[in-house]
């Protein structure tokens, strides 16, 4: 069956929350905030695929996430970056967004 038309929903990854925390020490009057940051949600790129020919893949899986960032924790650790989604294309694809109309190569 060849595919040639493909409507999917794609979403990258939140970032993770900050930590709101301060250090205590013993003998520190104000130990002052150590909290770390989040991190960065996932982004999605779209790769040529020369072993594709059509898009009979996204008749079966419409709906792709990034990995979301992990939260910051005390101690100034910050979390984790999510992975990156890479989805391959056949060469040639044309991609468009349905809201705003407009394409990108």
């Amino acid at each position: 069956m060849f595919t040639d038309y493909a409507k999917i929903t794609i979403k990258s990854g939140n970032g993770g929350n900050g930590a709101a925390t301060f250090r205590r020490e013993k003998y520190v009057a104000a130990g002052g905030p150590d909290g770390g940051d989040g991190g960065k949600g996932g982004s999605i790129y779209f790769v040529v695929d020369k072993d594709m020919n059509t898009l009979l893949d996204f008749r079966y899986k419409k709906i792709f996430k990034a990995e979301n960032g992990q939260n910051g924790s005390g101690n100034n650790c910050y979390g984790k970056k999510g992975e990156d989604l890479y989805i391959g294309v056949p060469q040639g694809t044309i991609i468009k967004d349905s809201e705003s109309r407009t394409s990108s190569c």
